[in-house]
């Protein structure tokens, strides 16, 4: 008779078990293909049973419940409007031009589901320009250009509400939730952005034809709003790819170095994909 716990074994574990109890030697007598039969149909019930739970697990089309938090990394292009006169300025002094402000970035987003279309965000972002320039028309006594580095650094820090335009996901029952296969968004939001205006280098005085060397720059934190839209791709249950528009809006006072200045403009447009992580 075979042993109760066989329904829980495996057929090799049963052949061992047989081994050991030194019972081998009657697997060539009729009760053996019953035995095997019985126990490879009792194998196949807990593989079976086991199925079900495996597929879920595996995120095999949906989650359990839907999700309440998400985790989302952009990365993409920053068009900066450069709309002020301190532009206008080191563009026609220097050989730089509007598209050396604009730069790569990097930004990072975590959504609190606050109902089934909206999600409180709390997002950072990154972007840093760097251009080397020359001053146009000086050359200093070595007849050699007059040289400088001009940097533009925004790190925008906001707090968004981002409103799905159509259902992210379905229920099934009370526990599975299965995504939509596209969810576009879009959203508004308000927050501070730090800023760093910087040049340094070689200029030429222009009242006494002089050439310094010097660092001028201006810092710090001012009031910031955004506009975006988006959408997320599904990937898996949990996972999404993300494409995102983004305007910022910013303008910051200028410090000493640039005395007789307006505000600089900070604003810019965003292109950016990116991953997003549901839990």
């Amino acid at each position: 008779m075979l042993p109760q716990a066989i329904g829980t074994a495996t057929v090799e574990e049963f052949m061992m078990a047989r081994r050991a109890t030194g019972r081998i030697g009657r697997l060539d007598r009729a009760p053996v293909g019953r035995s095997f039969l019985v126990a490879a149909l009792a194998a196949a019930a807990v593989a079976a049973a086991g199925r079900p739970a495996l597929a879920q697990s595996a995120g095999n089309g949906f989650l359990f419940g839907a999700p309440h938090t998400s985790f989302t990394v952009r990365t993409g292009y920053d068009f900066a409007s450069a709309n002020s006169d301190v532009y206008s300025t080191v563009i026609s002094e220097l050989t730089l031009n509007k598209g050396d402000f604009s730069s790569p970035t990097l930004a990072t987003d975590l959504g609190f589901s606050l109902n089934p279309s909206v999600d409180l965000v709390l997002g950072a972002g990154y972007s840093r320009s760097a251009a080397q320039s020359q001053f146009r028309g000086w050359l200093d006594n070595n007849n050699l250009p007059v040289q400088q580095s001009t940097s533009l650094t925004r790190i925008p820090l906001t707090v968004s509400l981002k409103a799905y335009l159509g259902p992210r996901g379905r229920s099934i029952g009370r526990l599975a939730w299965v995504p939509n296969p596209v969810a576009p968004y879009v959203g508004v939001g308000a927050g501070t952005m730090w800023y760093s205006f910087r040049q340094g280098g070689d200029f030429v005085d222009t009242t006494t034809t002089n050439v310094f060397s010097t660092v001028l720059e201006s810092s710090g934190w001012t009031p910031a709003a955004q506009l975006f839209a988006g959408s997320d791709f599904a990937i898996t249950p949990g996972t999404a790819f993300n494409v995102e528009a983004r305007y910022e809006f910013a303008k910051g006072a200028l410090s000493r170095d640039f005395v007789g200045f307006n505000r600089i403009d900070l604003s810019g447009v965003s292109l950016t994909a990116g991953l997003t992580f549901r839990f």
